[in-house]
């Protein structure tokens, strides 16, 4: 079975080397919605694959890292980088350009890694991630599955190269979960009573 939560978020960027001259020379914003599809052959205590509720938690906190966000690409200009940090209290630091197609696979990799590493307590089975779609515009978006995510063909994306601005991070609901799931640490779920 397989279930799906939109996210919206605010993000501003520059796409560098794409057809686009504005899209290549212009930092420009969008209106995104991610969507994240979890998938599982058996349902928890009440009868779901995972309770919306819970997506609330850490999920909803990395996803929401990138609203209101300028996202940088690390291989960019290191002056524009330095402006844009000092000049943006939230920025996400990516070790790959962010475009539509990455963010479903960094997002994809995120939420992969935070359910790795949570402890379901509420009688969940395995629960994996079926796939992420960013929604950029109406018009267009990318959709990433784990053979997208993963692929070497693409890309491999190293976690560690991801940085956070210390804004974003101070609004999440556990200020150091990055750090936590980056190094293994379990995040246990909250139980139903």
């Amino acid at each position: 079975m397989i279930i799906r939560k939109m996210f919206r978020f605010e993000n501003t960027h520059i796409v560098r080397d794409c057809a686009t001259k504005r899209c290549r020379t212009s930092i420009h914003g969008h209106s995104y919605r991610a969507e994240i599809l979890l998938e599982s052959t058996t349902l928890d205590n009440a009868q779901m694959v995972y309770d919306f509720g819970l997506m609330k938690g850490g999920m909803q906190d990395l996803i929401e890292s990138f609203d209101h966000s300028v996202t940088l690409w690390n291989k960019d200009d290191e002056g524009y980088i330095a402006a844009m940090k000092k000049y943006s209290d939230r920025w996400v630091e990516l070790p790959v350009s962010p475009t539509a197609e990455q963010f479903a696979r960094v997002i994809f990799l995120m939420v992969d890694l935070l359910l790795t590493n949570t402890i379901f307590t509420n009688g969940e089975g395995k629960i994996n991630v079926n796939s992420v779609i960013i929604h950029e515009t109406d018009r267009g978006y990318a959709k990433a599955e784990a053979k997208d995510a993963y692929s070497e063909v693409m890309g491999i994306i190293n976690l560690n190269d991801i940085v956070f601005s210390k804004s974003v991070m101070e609004d999440w609901s556990q200020g150091d979960l990055w750090n936590k799931i980056m190094h293994g640490k379990k995040i246990t779920n909250p139980k139903v009573v």
